[in-house]
């Protein structure tokens, strides 16, 4: 009879049945911020997503009331209250943040009671900004097609009869009297501004013009400083906030170049002649993905940030659902074409342009891919 075989015991990890959990660990591996307020509201527990959001430590929003946090007129105040009366958990979206510490943000909010702790709740707050960041990135991608289409359009079918009716003029010029040049001249000069018009729209074509490898943003963001010092904002102050630990951007760098300086000459032109002030910023964030085009499954991380803010009056309400259509400009020489060639090349490098705006305070922020282990060294 053979002998009986001996199985080894399974060894249990820490995902077995009877592990313990850190219940400060589990909250602290949360996106969302949570916050436990007593009977006064006064703040008791804060984790890792409520320090992020609130930029400052547990240690500091712990013991301080939620009111030194957020505005008297907060919703939230109202949730809790709420809360409290019912004794079960209320939620509500699209809460506005907007406050020193937080900035403009939109979240979702969830208040629970706490058992056995009088009056006392717990806070979810989850950012709902990216699914809007998200949205639109999908309308200026929309507005990109857009102008791809007409700048398709103009290119075969405007600058053939342009070109006929330039050399008419031209031999009507040779037999006309003076007054009649004028006429034939300005014919010609309108039929040049508008061919110049139609090359500008070809930069929107759908042939892929983007050669990409790794870029330093910090030395792109460097070169067109010094572009707009030595031309259109002698005198504006730049103020520099860069992430020394930023990875490399995935980009073709003369693009991104084409889009910070138009991002920074559009900021120059909003400032005030005194005082105007330009903030470039860098940062990483974790979180960001877009499924890439064509129906892919595969996610693109979007951890870069590049930050252009202005002191200027802001954007007028009226223009912001559209702002990054083609012909959609607030200058009175302007064409509108900046922003919509921005959001194409952004869109084609797979990244995402949003912004805020409120009077002497509008952010443009660009997130893009980075560059991943194996792939090309940075370039120049």
């Amino acid at each position: 009879m053979a002998p009986p075989t001996i199985v080894a015991p399974r060894r249990r990890g820490p995902h077995a049945q009877g592990a313990t959990f850190d219940p400060g660990m589990v909250l602290g591996a949360l996106g969302a911020a949570v916050l436990a307020v007593d009977g006064d509201d006064r703040i008791r527990f804060a984790n890792g997503g409520a320090e992020q959001l609130f930029a400052c430590g547990a240690a500091w929003l712990c013991g301080h009331p939620l009111a030194e946090f957020l505005p008297p007129d907060s919703p939230i105040f109202a949730l809790i209250a709420q809360a409290r009366g019912a004794g079960n958990s209320v939620s509500e979206f699209g809460v506005v943040l907007d406050t020193p510490r937080t900035g403009h943000r939109v979240v979702g909010v969830q208040v629970s009671p706490l058992p056995e702790q009088l009056d006392a709740v717990v806070i979810s707050l989850h950012e709902q900004s990216i699914a809007l960041k998200i949205g639109a990135q999908l309308t200026s991608r929309n507005a990109a097609r857009s102008v791809t289409a007409m700048a398709s359009i103009l290119a075969h079918e405007v600058k053939n009869p342009l070109s006929g009716i330039r050399g008419a003029a031209q031999l009507l010029e040779q037999n006309a009297g003076e007054e009649d040049r004028v006429l034939t001249r300005l014919i010609c000069d309108e039929a040049d501004r508008i061919v110049a018009l139609v090359d500008r729209m070809e930069a929107f074509s759908d042939k892929p013009t983007a050669v990409r490898a790794p870029v330093n943003l910090h030395r792109v963001l460097e070169h067109v400083r010094r572009i707009a010092e030595a031309g259109f904002a002698r005198q504006i102050r730049f103020v520099e906030h860069y992430d020394p630990s930023l990875p490399t951007a995935l980009g073709d760098r003369d693009q991104l170049v084409q889009v910070f300086l138009n991002l920074v000459k559009n900021a120059a032109e909003a400032v005030p002649a005194e005082g105007g002030e330009i903030v470039l910023s860098t940062g990483y964030q974790h979180g960001v993905r877009l499924a890439l085009p064509g129906g892919s499954e595969t996610k693109q991380h979007l951890p870069l940030v590049v930050s252009i803010q202005d002191n200027g009056p802001g954007i007028p309400e009226d223009l912001r659902p559209n702002l990054f259509d083609a012909f959609v400009t607030t200058k009175a020489s302007g064409s509108g074409l900046g922003l919509a060639l921005v959001a194409k090349i952004i869109g084609d490098h797979g990244g995402v342009i949003e912004y805020d705006s409120q009077p002497r305070r509008t952010v443009f922020r660009v997130m893009l891919p980075m560059v991943l282990d194996g792939e090309n060294k940075e370039t120049e």
